[in-house]
């Protein structure tokens, strides 16, 4: 089985596994992790610990394993495999050089010690984003210079609700001032985010100090099958408002 670890600091997520590990095992404990991340737009430090009396994995539990790998691996910002098992510890590190994340090994008794490695990867990044699921609007706050990563998960949050609704309602972008990408596979990231979901959203509110003002027209260029719209930056209500429609379902009751 897998159980989710409940002696973690904030901030770093985990789970042990135990005897020998199944399909359903996954299934029952890591689409709520996933999702939780996606919800709130934050990635994961991942423990995952492997004790002794750990068995293996059942064929499905492996494809299991490979589909979080390939679907939702641009969500963990590193993961520390905690074991003694030999074959998992050469597996891990054969492995770690194909992984979107920085991966490492610790034996049993460097638990405290992978618990400090996560603690010690740095969790800023250029935008935030959290899903409002009552209303399909997606609302992303600009911080620092926007990574590869950030879109990543952008794109983890946006395709997942696309793939169940059929679109989102709206984007709602919440920056003072625009600081740039922190490299050219940033910017590429963010083109190529443009490209696989304009046409998939139907309004984006732009909540920006008055010096990000001109970043609109620009906006309205790449959705071109939205409506964009400006607002003040602390308007930000306002303009999830809007962008969610309740404005105009509101003028209409």
């Amino acid at each position: 089985m897998i159980e989710r670890l409940k002696d973690l600091p904030p901030g770093i997520d985990g789970v042990r596994a135990i005897g020998m590990i199944s399909k359903g095992d996954y299934q029952r404990v890591f689409p709520s992790l996933l999702d939780e991340a996606r919800r709130y737009g934050h990635r994961i430090r991942f423990l995952y610990e492997i004790g002794p009396e750990f068995e293996g994995f059942t064929p499905g539990a492996a494809w299991e394993d490979a589909k979080i790998g390939i679907h939702s691996m641009r969500l963990f910002i590193a993961c520390a495999i905690v074991t003694d098992v030999p074959w998992v510890r050469e597996f891990t590190r054969l492995a770690a050089f194909m992984m979107p994340c920085p991966v490492q090994v610790f034996a049993t008794r460097d638990r405290d010690k992978a618990i400090a490695w996560l603690n010690s990867i740095p969790s800023e990044s250029g935008i935030s984003h959290r899903l409002l699921p009552e209303s399909g609007v997606i609302v992303v706050d600009v911080n620092h210079a926007l990574s590869a990563e950030d879109f990543d998960a952008l794109s983890l949050t946006a395709d997942t609700w696309i793939e169940a609704h059929g679109g989102l309602q709206g984007i709602v972008i919440h920056a003072r001032q625009f600081p740039g990408w922190e490299n050219l596979g940033s910017l590429i990231r963010h083109v190529q985010f443009i490209r696989d979901h304009h046409r998939n959203v139907k309004r984006v509110a732009l909540a920006a100090d008055v010096r990000f003002a001109s970043l609109a027209p620009k906006v309205a260029e790449h959705f071109v099958h939205a409506e964009v719209k400006r607002f003040e930056y602390d308007e930000l209500d306002l303009a999830i408002a809007w962008a969610s429609d309740t404005l105009k379902r509101n003028v209409a009751a």
